[in-house]
């Protein structure tokens, strides 16, 4: 109606003073803006606590966790006054697989299995690298599938079978699971090694691997990977391998395994998710 009648016309008719109006008008709006300054601190906080990590989404469902209801939009906005913003990609790509061996290759028992319903029922693992300043550093990892939770990783200067062991040899010390575990990985020889298998089978662990050349067979650890680099690894710069294992150390298990929101898991943590 304000396009179509002056404010004094309208406060005429309703029979209200202009001067009564505008200091409601003004009360109202500084009452927003005081909501809006309050929610910026907060917004802040959880920004700061999520390693920079958390978008207008995971901040929503923070303050929904602690009883405080706001719209997205609002939350949107407020972060781009700031210059708050989550988590962006990044950058290039290096080969970790070489699937080019003549070791035994395991059946996908993946693609046959159920969806897990409680923990140490299915791990995913994998291989990743980190740049750093005296050349590439290499990350092994293990996922358990249920809570989205590593279970195991390990760093080394050297991409082979004892990089991968050494994961797997963190993750069986840590979980103790029972027998008849799926243990998926990508074909890369490191996996395949007699090594290997042998570790998987007195751990009596069912070795499961993707198809060839299909990194969807092995979607989750590829998210978590792609988690990874954009919360961390494209964050900054390493000298150095032992740089790289503290990094990973206090982003995964401090952050990432029980203070990280997860959409998936309802945006909850993955230690919350299995303990509920």
């Amino acid at each position: 109606m304000k396009e179509e009648h002056s404010i004094r016309a309208l406060c005429l008719a309703l029979e209200v003073s202009a001067s009564g109006y505008y200091d409601w008008h003004h009360s109202k709006t500084s009452l927003r803006r005081l909501e809006d300054e309050q929610l910026k601190e907060k917004i802040q906080r959880i920004h700061r606590d999520s390693r920079q990590t958390y978008g207008a989404p995971r901040i929503q469902m923070h303050l929904r966790q602690q009883g405080q209801r706001h719209g997205r939009n609002r939350i949107a906005r407020l972060m781009r006054q700031q210059g708050v913003f989550g988590r962006q990609n990044k950058r290039y790509r290096l080969r970790t697989t070489d699937s080019h061996h003549d070791e035994p290759i395991a059946p996908n028992r993946l693609a046959m299995a159920p969806a897990a319903t409680r923990p140490n029922q299915i791990w995913a693992a994998d291989i990743t690298y980190v740049g750093t300043a005296q050349g590439w550093v290499y990350v092994a990892a293990i996922v358990d599938l249920y809570s989205r939770r590593v279970v195991g990783w390990a760093v080394s200067q050297q991409i082979n079978t004892a990089l991968v062991l050494s994961a797997l040899n963190m993750a069986l010390c840590h979980r103790q699971p029972a027998a008849g575990l799926i243990f998926h990985s990508d074909r890369g020889v490191q996996y395949a090694s007699l090594e290997y298998r042998r570790a998987l089978q007195m751990a009596q662990l069912l070795a499961s691997m993707s198809r060839k050349a299909n990194c969807y067979d092995n979607a989750m650890m590829e998210a978590f990977w792609s988690t990874l680099k954009v919360e961390l690894i494209y964050r900054r710069e390493f000298d150095n391998q032992t740089q790289v294992r503290q990094a990973l150390f206090e982003y995964i298990e401090v952050f990432y395994n029980r203070h990280r929101l997860h959409s998936a898991l309802g945006y909850r943590t993955p230690a919350g998710f299995e303990n509920n």
